[in-house]
């Protein structure tokens, strides 16, 4: 009889978690790992058949009570025989009582739904070559990293249900990583960061008090690599971010939900014109 065992990933086998990933489409960040794993250490698993790796899931602690959920996927020889059913079984398991979060591809969101998830919104990606725009009067663009990281991490609150100051720290410091703030009378208006990946460069979170600083910022962090493709997932009930985007001339290439188990996180939506991450929100 085969012998299926589930176990928390190290470091080096987030490595396989993205190579899923890409052969998924998704796209992943060429160092998300990096950032990822320290976020919560725990909170990576994988399941291996016979000891063969076979099937992923991430369940991500934020904070006393909130979850994020990714990464969840079973090899194509192994599904529908109740693998993955296991994995998200043990992912829901470690997030037991807390809200938890999603942003699930179309053709899993009715299972999702079954599991008690309900949508929030959905997340659109766009991509293409943005043109660049210098920032409104008054707006100074800088090196997110020349911040005091207390205000930066104050300022991502508003737009995520919980504090990540482990992951911020990584994601804006990462080699290849270009993290841009928005600067205004002193105080923060917008922030943004790009990131290499397997194909279009993502660019996550992208907040901006306005779509004209989130212009600035979306064209500034794009012409660190001029003429080369960005990806965005942008909120659809943020409409101001979607007409942005495609005033801009991107273009919508894949779709998932954002879902929760419990009530939609009371956050700055409007402030939002491109989604961090899909595999830790």
């Amino acid at each position: 009889m085969a012998t299926f065992e589930i176990s928390t990933a190290g470091a080096d086998e987030l490595r396989t978690f993205a190579d899923w990933a890409d052969d998924e489409q998704w796209n992943p960040g060429l160092s998300d790992g990096e950032a990822f794993y320290p976020t919560d250490p725990h909170g990576f698993l994988l399941g291996r058949l016979d000891g063969r790796a076979v099937a992923s899931v991430s369940a991500v602690r934020y904070g006393l009570d909130h979850g994020f959920l990714g990464f969840y996927i079973a090899r194509e020889p192994v599904r529908g025989q109740g693998y993955g059913l296991r994995m998200w079984n043990a992912a829901m398991d470690r997030l037991d009582g807390r809200n938890v979060g999603l942003d699930g591809v179309v053709s899993q969101q009715d299972n999702y739904r079954k599991s008690g998830f309900r949508r929030a919104w959905n997340h659109i990606r766009y991509e293409g070559v943005p043109s660049g725009e210098q920032a409104p009067a008054g707006v100074t663009l800088v090196d997110a990293g020349t911040l005091p990281f207390a205000r930066l991490a104050g300022y991502d609150r508003r737009f995520f249900p919980a504090a990540r100051d482990v992951f911020l720290a990584a994601w804006i410091g990462l080699p290849g990583h270009t993290a841009l703030a928005a600067v205004r009378d002193g105080e923060l208006c917008g922030f943004g960061v790009r990131r290499p990946a397997r194909s279009a460069a993502r660019v996550g979170p992208l907040y901006a008090a306005s779509p004209d600083i989130a212009h600035a910022l979306l064209g500034a962090l794009a012409a660190t690599a001029p003429g080369l493709p960005v990806a965005v997932d942008v909120p659809d009930v943020n409409p101001a971010a979607t007409a942005l985007v495609e005033r801009l001339g991107l273009r919508p290439t894949f779709e998932t939900a954002r879902m929760y188990t419990g009530p939609t996180p009371a956050i700055d939506i409007a402030g939002i014109f491109g989604n961090t991450t899909l595999e830790l929100g």
